[in-house]
């Protein structure tokens, strides 16, 4: 029954424009949309944050799953000892 609704012809486009125009009126549409234009950028800024925290959180946990020494505490490789044949 959603999907009936994804697809909207001209028709049905043009009819619904109608109708909103015919409630709001021509002064109040372009408000109405650009209060519409407003929340989508708010919702996809709040999206995009959602998914950088996200992506921090995952880098974070990668670091901490598998830390690397600082270059400055790493020791140099020791050569073992050569047994001598006397």
């Amino acid at each position: 029954m959603t999907l009936q609704f994804a697809f909207l012809g001209t028709t049905e486009i043009i009819v619904i424009c109608v109708v909103v125009l015919i409630l709001f009126g021509a002064k109040k549409v372009p408000e109405l949309m650009k209060g519409v234009g407003t929340g989508i950028k708010e919702f996809k800024k709040a999206s995009r944050d959602v998914q950088d925290e996200m992506q921090r959180t995952m880098d974070d946990e990668a670091r901490t799953a598998h830390p690397r020494p600082a270059p400055d505490t790493v020791a140099p490789a020791q050569n073992p000892p050569t047994e001598s044949k006397a």
